[in-house]
């Protein structure tokens, strides 16, 4: 990829500049020539029985009457953690604001509520949520369950934000976990994988409004970044790191910071020896710290881009970079563009970030599954020594043995999963495997 068009992508993905178009089409409906896909294209679910469910008597009724289902959000994920051979159902008619409480700094959503929809609501309220992920346009239900993140040395994922929630279980009844009342219990059931239950109500942690300002710089020297790791990774509310993991640099570094004012001091020409690119203009928290805007959507119903992400230490950060650096020569054809972000320790049963600080590697390959499942076991080979974990919404090829042996909590969230549905009913052929294979 010649420097113009990394250039272009790296704005296209951090900053919802009109090149996002670069990744595809803006069509509505992913469902492509009556056959229902993801948002990528990549996958094709098992059924195209879709049901539309608008409340949660209508939720708990259907889930009393069937054998087998699993709940589609916005169909963000790159693999068949979400598809059913049986039946689908959709909550995107339950989308409303269920409460806002100023005083406990919460706000109550349905289950079929997006990012796109809540965080204008909270910005015009004077509230925040304390980091977004890339993408607005997901359910915030399912970005939780996938444990989704953002970016920020001190930021948890998305799912650190939940403080209660409520679902419908196998049985058809309704059930409330808070972190307040109901302990490790919550704690496993949050990040969840659509295996507990059909999620109807969710409860976020908020804060009072914030601005952010984005400053680009590029070319960082390798060198640089792990002689000063930690310095660059914690030099804003968040940072984003760029590469094509060629030629021995960071193509471009996105620095996130909270600013008080319009005002705010220029930023500084230089970077740990990158030099300044774009100085952002400070804006609110909802439309810096997303990578596409709300009136862009990213590519659906068509095969444009592939993903996968993968989580280490930050301990183990410097290491792990230099031995994915190593596979350059294997990556460098079927890569779009690299990114490297940080994410917060949590308590989370089945987080990637569960007790450990991670730095997480996201590839965004070009639409080839042939060539990049090749690379992908190269990749997890290359972090096994740092007991890497895969995103679980996102394609990998490792053995579900290895990934089990990643989870400490996983036999504990296995006893919460039979508590809650001992016959299966929100299993699928993804999550037997990954689970119990």
């Amino acid at each position: 990829m010649n420097k113009r068009m990394f250039l272009k992508l790296s704005a296209a993905i951090l900053g919802g500049f009109p090149g996002a178009r670069l990744f595809g089409g803006t069509t509505d409906d992913p469902a492509t020539g009556g056959k229902l896909t993801n948002w990528a294209g990549n996958h094709r679910y098992g059924t195209d029985n879709l049901h539309d469910l608008t409340s949660v008597e209508e939720v708990r009724a259907f889930v009393k009457n069937h054998d087998a289902l699993k709940v589609l959000g916005k169909r963000h994920c790159f693999n068949g953690i979400a598809d059913s051979n049986r039946d689908l159902i959709s909550l995107k008619a339950m989308d409303r604001v269920v409460a806002l409480d100023p005083k406990a700094r919460t706000v109550t959503v349905e289950g079929g509520m997006t990012y796109a929809q809540l965080n204008p609501y909270l910005q015009e309220k004077g509230f925040a949520l304390h980091n977004l992920a890339a993408l607005p346009h997901i359910t915030i239900v399912g970005a939780c369950a996938t444990a989704t993140h953002g970016s920020g040395v001190k930021n948890g994922n998305l799912a650190t934000a939940v403080s209660a929630l409520e679902f419908v279980t196998a049985t058809g009844e309704t059930l409330t976990l808070s972190r307040e009342k109901d302990g490790d219990t919550f704690l496993g059931a949050v990040v969840n994988l659509g295996a507990i239950g059909v999620v109807t109500k969710v409860t976020l942690d908020i804060e009072p409004t914030f601005m952010i300002r984005q400053d680009a710089y590029g070319s960082l020297p390798l060198q640089q970044l792990t002689d000063h790791y930690e310095d660059i990774v914690s030099s804003g509310h968040s940072v984003n790191l760029l590469t094509n993991w060629q030629n021995k640099r960071v193509n471009t570094v996105w620095v996130y910071r909270r600013v008080e004012k319009a005002d705010a001091p220029d930023a500084e020409p230089e970077f740990y020896g990158a030099k300044l690119a774009r100085q952002g203009v400070p804006g609110p928290w909802h439309e810096r710290l997303t990578i596409y805007g709300l009136g862009l959507n990213p590519s659906r119903g068509r095969v444009t881009q592939l993903q996968s992400e993968y989580f280490v230490s930050q301990k183990d950060a410097v290491e792990a970079i230099l031995a994915v650096e190593g596979l350059r020569d294997h990556i460098g054809p079927q890569l779009m563009i690299g990114e490297l972000r940080s994410v917060a320790a949590d308590r989370l049963w089945l987080s990637p970030s569960y007790v450990r600080p991670t730095l997480a590697f996201q590839f965004i390959w070009r639409p080839d599954w042939e060539s990049v499942r090749k690379v992908l076991p190269m990749i997890e080979k290359e972090l096994s020594p740092f007991m890497v974990r895969p995103h679980w919404g996102k394609l990998f090829t490792m053995d579900p043995a290895t990934l089990q042996s990643r989870y400490e909590k996983l036999a504990d969230f296995k006893a919460l999963l039979k508590e809650h549905d001992p016959h299966g009913k929100f299993q699928n052929e993804f999550l037997k495997r990954t689970l119990y294979g």
